[in-house]
């Protein structure tokens, strides 16, 4: 009968001791998912890259657009002015 109240005594003890084998044994698991997330790139990731690309790209192409078409109004009126 003792012993009984001494192991009920002590079983809430346990209980943090169990999680806390529990934590420290998976600690590698979660660690290497970590490691895996990090050095790979999700399709959402990924197309976010690309629209960002695509938008710097065409950004760019605009201002070089603008750019020739200043330089070919500027060309046409020293044109006309000659």
């Amino acid at each position: 009968m003792r012993s009984a109240w001494i192991l009920l005594a002590l079983a809430p003890m346990t209980g943090g001791c169990v999680s806390t084998v529990w934590n420290v044994a998976t600690a590698p698991v979660r660690a290497g998912a970590q490691v895996v997330d990090w050095t790979t790139t999700s399709q959402s990731e990924s197309d976010r890259n690309y629209g960002r690309k695509m938008r710097k790209q065409e950004a760019r192409e605009g201002r070089e657009m603008r750019k020739r078409e200043k330089e070919r109004r500027r060309q046409e009126a020293r044109d006309r002015e000659d």
